[in-house]
């Protein structure tokens, strides 16, 4: 019951294969500059993606034409086919066409004085996107459900899977950021003594461009330490030594597919769809629900803008009515409604 995205059988080594080799050359040029700029690995394998799906579909349904010469009446064709044809979302193509504007923007800014790039403009961003909806619904996670995992996963001793689960909860860290943590960062001396907190004792790459992202000191609320401790007791009853805090059943790093894995069996618990990242909203929440401060929250994601706690803050209007609004009236005030 994890979310589902709808994926399709696009690309294969065959069908790369007859893409034109004009079209394949600046594909790798543009990787290379991509590279060179210091873009994400992450990021480039998810450009290289995008762009082999556009170019099979170039190769199959529009005369592998050589991209400088594709039309917007053409890109036009392919947004209807994947719309149509492969039931893409609205968000889908439009993360794809923002791929090929970049390549457009590659060509337009960086090729412009070879001979055969002279007077290249891109048309890729004239094409009108599908209304942007929300295809997945959002699944909002309460205080009692968050406890109600934990107690089941402790009641059930599976202590490093109650430890990870509490990591996320009480940290808000992301999928991907939760197997960098190391056993030794929730040590005592990484307790801040001004604040009931842990905070690293290094940076933690997090989401950002370039392949080191965007390092940041991680805070953890220190409900979490309950849950490490089981976990510590068991590492040490198993022999684990490993720095990493989280291990597959080899003594190994775990890897993004068990935290897959993981999402599935927390869905089945709660009944809906389970994902990572609903408990990073959910502990925004959270600390809004105890009164913090938005920027005080920004801090504690290291959110460049405030803006994003409105983002990530599932609070309905209704929950903060009662803090004003009264069956005589407003708070602090002789009026009545």
């Amino acid at each position: 019951m994890a979310r589902t995205t709808v994926y399709n059988s696009i690309t294969s080594p065959e069908k790369i294969e007859l893409i034109s080799e004009e079209n394949k050359y600046l594909m790798r040029e543009f990787v290379d500059y991509l590279q060179s700029i210091d873009r994400a690995q992450s990021t480039i394998e998810q450009y290289k993606h995008d762009l082999n799906i556009f170019f099979v579909w170039n190769a199959e349904h529009n005369d592998n034409t050589w991209f400088t010469k594709i039309s917007k009446r053409e890109f036009a064709k392919f947004q209807a086919y994947a719309l149509n044809e492969w039931n893409w979302s609205p968000n889908r193509i439009r993360r794809v066409k923002a791929v090929l504007s970049s390549l457009s923007n590659y060509i337009e800014n960086i090729l412009d004085e070879e001979e055969e790039f002279q007077g290249y403009r891109s048309v890729v961003r004239k094409i009108e996107s599908p209304a942007k909806e929300e295809v997945r619904e959002k699944t909002i996670i309460t205080n009692e459900e968050v406890q109600m995992i934990l107690d089941t996963l402790v009641e059930q001793e599976k202590y490093q899977l109650a430890c990870l689960f509490a990591l996320a909860a009480f940290g808000g860290a992301r999928k991907s950021e939760l197997l960098r943590y190391k056993v030794s960062y929730f040590d005592d001396e990484n307790i801040m003594s001004t604040a009931s907190l842990y905070r690293s004792p290094e940076k933690i790459k997090t989401k950002g461009r370039g392949k080191n992202g965007k390092q940041l000191y991680k805070y953890t609320l220190l409900d979490f330490k309950k849950y490490y401790d089981l976990w510590m007791a068991e590492r040490q009853r198993l022999g684990i030594e490993d720095e990493c805090l989280f291990v597959n059943k080899n003594g190994d790093p775990l890897s993004v597919g068990s935290m897959d894995n993981y999402a599935e069996y927390f869905s089945k618990l709660l009944g809906r769809p389970f994902y990572w990242h609903s408990l990073r909203h959910q502990l925004c929440t959270r600390l809004f629900k105890l009164g913090l401060p938005a920027n005080v929250i920004q801090e504690y994601f290291g959110w460049s803008s405030i803006e994003m706690t409105s983002v990530y803050n599932d609070s309905d209007a209704s929950d903060t009515f009662g803090q004003y609004f009264t069956s005589d009236g407003i708070k602090g005030s002789d009026a009545r409604l």
